[in-house]
């Protein structure tokens, strides 16, 4: 199967020159620490005038304030202002083996590839080779789409994952760094930890990556390994961080596209994506679980709606508080061994109590949740619900007046594929490839334009 057939091929990637200080050029995806606008006061203030990747995205922490169409043309600017002035420069053609550390383990390998968009669908019963893995909310590509469509570069942020049991894709690299390139080797802002690129030159190596990924990509594999039959299509990279980027992506070709034959639709650098892959049973990758906050509710209130939704939908609910921590997390633990329900913690300012949920009528409690939170904000405008990495900083954001926090349990991560596989996509923030400072970070750079 040739690269093409697989959607993927070598990136041509743009590197900053040799004097800008990488620490400072590489920030944490735009979409993390929504609702603490302290991190990107401390970023802003580390960056300062320096050349930095936090000029070329919109982080959406600043969405909902004043001047938005602004900061999108000065992100265009500054992509164009880096590439007259050589601030970027290209640093070869070719795969780019990565391996980050962070604080919470000591080697995660990804492997740095651009993906074809033809071979790409975000919308639910999907076929194609590369799929989402949570539904897509339309309403929050607008803000990307208007960044990517007059940008000269794309900077991603998206990590795919494949299913690699035996390890032979991306891992056999590690043992051959002394072969390969170094382009960076640097200290990562904010505690990101650390990170190492090797570009990938040497023909046979490529080869051996594309023999791996095809031998992935054999439709006879893919059936016996998910018990599946051969109605269905195969899987072979799914969508862990970076949905909405990758369906931005998607979209801008879409409206490129149609004016565009032969060669001119072939080899547009547009309709190519650059991500990072990762293999699922990376022991450096984790599922962490993204926790749910609601602003601007009376908590006692929004558990009453939460309840009288479920009876709605033929389950049955209720909530119950408890005096202290311990004793919530005991009843929890009982509740749930008992089975046949949802059993979700939640606290309320100084409150902690459970929300259960009885016959439900989801698989996953993030999904119970959230379908009930997406139906009460319907009619509350005022409503603001937001997705939080860390037990710690739910805790200290639903101790805020007007605010209630829910804690989910991690998805177990050898479930995904087969469960995207068979039951389709997932609900927005199902999960979380490890914590906020574990995101991929902003740093390598594409044409994304024609000469």
């Amino acid at each position: 199967m040739s690269l093409k057939n697989l959607g993927i091929k070598p990136p041509q990637v743009l590197l900053p020159k040799k004097n800008v200080d990488l620490t400072k050029w590489a920030v944490v995806a735009c979409d993390q620490y929504t609702s603490q606008p302290e991190y990107w006061a401390e970023v802003e203030n580390l960056v300062g005038e320096e050349p930095s990747t936090l000029k070329l995205v919109f982080p959406e922490v600043y969405l909902e304030e004043a001047g938005a169409a602004q900061r999108v043309a000065n992100i265009n600017d500054t992509m164009k202002k880096y590439l007259d002035q050589k601030q970027l420069m290209e640093a070869g053609k070719g795969f780019i083996y990565i391996d980050r550390k962070t604080a919470h383990t000591k080697s995660r390998k990804g492997l740095l590839i651009t993906i074809d968009l033809e071979q790409y669908d975000f919308n639910p019963g999907a076929k194609t080779l590369i799929r989402a893995t949570e539904g897509t909310v339309l309403d929050r590509l607008p803000p990307r789409i208007r960044i990517r469509e007059n940008a000269p570069i794309e900077v991603p942020h998206v990590m795919l994952l494949i299913d690699d049991p035996e390890k032979s894709v991306i891992e056999p690299l590690a043992l051959q760094t002394d072969k390969m390139e170094k382009v960076y080797d640097f200290d990562l802002m904010m505690n990101g930890g650390h990170i190492e690129g090797y570009r990938v030159a040497d023909p046979n190596m490529e080869e051996a990556i594309l023999d791996a990924f095809t031998k992935l990509a054999k439709a006879e594999a893919f059936a016996s390994k998910y018990g599946v039959g051969p109605e269905k299509d195969v899987l072979l990279f799914a969508a862990g961080d970076g949905n909405h980027s990758l369906a931005t992506a998607k979209s801008v070709w879409e409206n490129i596209k149609g004016g565009l034959a032969g060669e001119d639709f072939d080899n547009h650098p547009a309709r190519y994506a650059m991500v990072e892959v990762v293999n699922v049973h990376d022991q450096g990758l984790t599922f962490e679980p993204i926790h749910r906050i609601v602003f601007n509710v009376n908590g006692k209130e929004l558990l009453q709606d939460i309840v009288q939704y479920c009876a709605r939908n033929n389950s049955e609910a209720y909530y119950q508080e408890f005096s202290d921590q311990r004793e919530q997390g005991e009843k929890a633990k009982e509740l749930t061994a008992i089975g046949g329900h949802h059993v979700i913690p939640y606290i309320c300012g100084t409150i902690r109590g459970l929300l259960v949920v009885q016959n439900p009528k989801y698989n996953l409690a993030v999904a119970t949740l959230q379908s009930a939170l997406n139906d009460i904000s319907k009619n509350k405008e005022a409503l603001k619900i937001d997705y939080i990495h860390g037990e710690d900083v739910l805790s200290s954001l639903a101790s805020q007046e007007g605010a209630i926090g829910f804690y989910l349990e991690p998805m177990d991560k050898h479930d995904l594929f087969k469960t995207v596989i068979l039951d389709g996509v997932l609900p927005r923030k199902t999960f979380s490839m490890g914590e906020a400072e574990e995101k991929r970070f902003y740093l390598e750079c594409r044409k994304i334009t024609k000469e």
